[in-house]
């Protein structure tokens, strides 16, 4: 029988895997390692030390860090003594962190360092259930208040608690029950306020089981971890499922050294979302683009030749002799750099958070590098389908987990049923109902995803359902497909679709400014600075050109009829990207309101 509490399958983990390695981070520039057993006695000593502070079964514990062994224990010592973990992503401002912890009715905060105890600080009188700051970091003296204290002052406390408190650590263990709330995960907010996503030790663990019976993790990998735990993807496969499998997980010292630290960690396998796949694919091309000619045909030939064998095995087709030989010299002389670049063990990436564009999947796989990718929620805790390293289809989100059943409502509406399901939104039954229904004798999640599944049950997505663009003529247009086409696009980072009660669509537009300057130097185009460059007219025109290639095949309706360029990318500081880097199209509308009214302007 399945044991569905986090803390006791931790527990079991290091009984098998009491010396291997657990934890890897950077410090004082070089990785260090943590063991499963001292993971487990500095995890257990928090657990006292909080137990100590007046944490209680079931109080609510916040973290607000970057990626870090740190954030595991304060996440397993909160779970272990029955409490409820409160991940914050470290970019939010400190009004939006006191919602969270208001709204949560938090007791003990996780603080990274200074700069995140700043904001606790600003705040602090704001949330009358916060009683005490935990510090990962060291703090300075001017800010040690009696309600701060650091993370090893917590575990020094926990261990001279350890008479006091050893016996009802335990029984708060053994009290706790498989629907019990682990975690509050509080949601992006792409369409308004965030709301609390109650997940269950059953929620998380069964979603682990599920997805690694058919996406081959195990306790010989090594995960580079990076996308934040915030994101439920992360915590779920980046987190619970080493710690179940008795894997490793290397943490990258900042989003900025991911390229630097897959060669130091030489991860197996690594979770991320389109964006970073995106700017992985920019890079790549524009490396190649600056090479000589000989390199350059050298390398498209390589992705021809790895686009050739990767259709031939996935049709199932015998791979000629000249096809292996000529896949060979391609492997040395192409993709063994790629695959370098990534540290060289990497078995496969997986993708999720937001669709993948198809031609990055292509790309990609001609490389002899996969790209898995999945799909679900927060409320699902997250995975509902993917695809599989034996069964895939680029653009698709692949095939339903085991116990996970998908359902397509009239109006195109994907439902997903399964143990993976959250119980409902913290302190909000009108939304829990709207997201939630019962029929069937099932709990049935509105994913809020338009969406199809074909005749293998592969399941595919077209659109958020509340992000469809109605057009004044009654015609309804996906915005994510046609955004995908323009980034795909070297020139063009990202793009907004607009055209909501319009008579056509137009798009706000991004540069990738790398390419473009380097484009605007080759063919002698004269500019100051970003925004210069974007209104000089032989730019206008060749995005005007670049855009009219890429619409070609796109029904007209749905063609972008104008283009305004931005002097530089949308940013979560402007409010324009979530945590996760989704677009909130309600502050871009708003952020650039008189360009939109521009390009309608007869």
């Amino acid at each position: 029988m399945v044991d569905y509490i986090i803390p006791k399958i931790f527990l079991e983990t290091v009984e098998r895997c009491a010396r291997k390695v657990a934890l890897r981070h950077k410090a004082e520039g070089v990785y260090k390692d943590i063991i499963y057993q001292e993971f487990r006695q500095r995890t257990e000593a928090a657990a006292m030390g909080l137990l100590a502070l007046g944490l209680e079964f079931q109080d609510r514990a916040g973290i607000i860090s970057k990626n870090r062994p740190e954030w595991a224990m304060a996440d397993l010592s909160t779970l272990w003594l029955g409490g409820i973990s409160v991940p914050i992503y470290d970019t939010l401002i400190a009004p939006h962190i006191a919602y969270i912890l208001n709204n949560a009715g938090v007791k003990i905060v996780f603080a990274a360092d200074e700069e995140q105890l700043d904001k606790l600080l600003s705040i602090k009188d704001e949330i009358p259930s916060l009683k005490k700051i935990i510090v990962f970091d060291t703090v300075p003296a001017e800010k040690k208040k009696d309600y701060v204290l650091t993370f090893a002052e917590l575990i020094e406390l926990g261990n001279t608690s350890r008479d006091k408190y050893g016996q009802t650590l335990t029984d708060n263990l053994n009290k706790i029950a498989e629907d019990d709330i682990c975690s509050l995960v509080y949601t992006s907010g792409t369409t308004g306020s965030p709301k609390g996503v109650m997940l269950t030790h059953k929620n998380f663990v069964s979603n682990v089981i599920d997805t690694i019976t058919v996406i081959p993790l195990t306790g010989d990998d090594t995960l580079l971890s990076f996308l934040p735990l915030s994101h439920v993807l992360e915590r779920m496969g980046g987190y619970y499922s080493m710690i179940i499998l008795g894997g490793t997980i290397a943490y990258a010292a900042s989003v900025d050294t991911v390229a630097e630290n897959m060669t130091e960690v030489h991860p197996t396998v690594m979770i991320s979302v389109p964006r970073f796949y995106e700017k992985m694919y920019s890079r790549v091309l524009e490396t190649i683009e600056s090479s000589s000619a000989i390199r350059q045909k050298i390398f498209h030939w390589g992705t021809r030749i790895g686009s050739q064998k990767f259709r031939a095995d996935k049709a199932g087709q015998k791979i000629s002799f000249l096809l292996k030989l000529q896949f060979a010299i391609a492997k040395k002389l192409v993709f063994a750099k790629l695959k370098q670049k990534t540290g060289g063990k990497l078995r496969f990436f997986v993708s999720g958070g937001a669709p993948l564009a198809k031609h990055l999947g292509e790309f990609f796989a001609s490389a002899d590098i996969i790209i898995v990718e999945g799909y679900g929620l927060t409320e699902t805790s997250p995975v509902i389908t993917c695809n599989r390293l034996e069964k895939f289809e680029f653009g698709s989100v692949g095939l339903a987990i085991p116990n996970v059943e998908l359902k397509i409502a009239e109006d195109g509406e994907i439902l997903a049923a399964g143990p993976n399901v959250m119980k409902g939104y913290y302190k909000n039954e009108e939304a829990t109902k709207e997201t939630l229904e019962e029929r069937d004798r099932k709990i049935w999640c509105h994913t809020g995803d338009i969406g199809y599944i074909d005749s293998e049950g592969m399941l595919f997505i077209t659109d958020r359902k509340k992000e469809i663009i109605v057009m004044s003529n009654g015609k309804n247009v996906a915005p994510q497909p046609i955004e995908n086409l323009l980034k795909s696009n070297k020139y063009i980072s990202q793009a907004v679709m607009v055209g909501n009660s319009r008579k056509f669509m137009t798009a706000l537009i991004a540069p990738d400014f790398a390419a473009l300057t380097k484009y605007a130097q080759e063919n002698s185009i004269s500019f100051s600075d970003n925004a210069d460059l974007i209104e000089k007219p032989e730019i206008k025109d060749f995005y005007h050109r670049e855009i009219e290639l890429l619409m070609k095949d796109v029904p007209r309706y749905e063609q972008v009829k104008k283009f305004r360029l931005l002097p530089r990318e949308l940013t979560q500081e402007q409010g324009e990207l979530t945590p996760t880097l989704k677009i909130k199209r309600k502050v871009v509308d708003q952020n650039f309101a008189r360009e939109i009214e521009e390009l309608y302007k007869e």
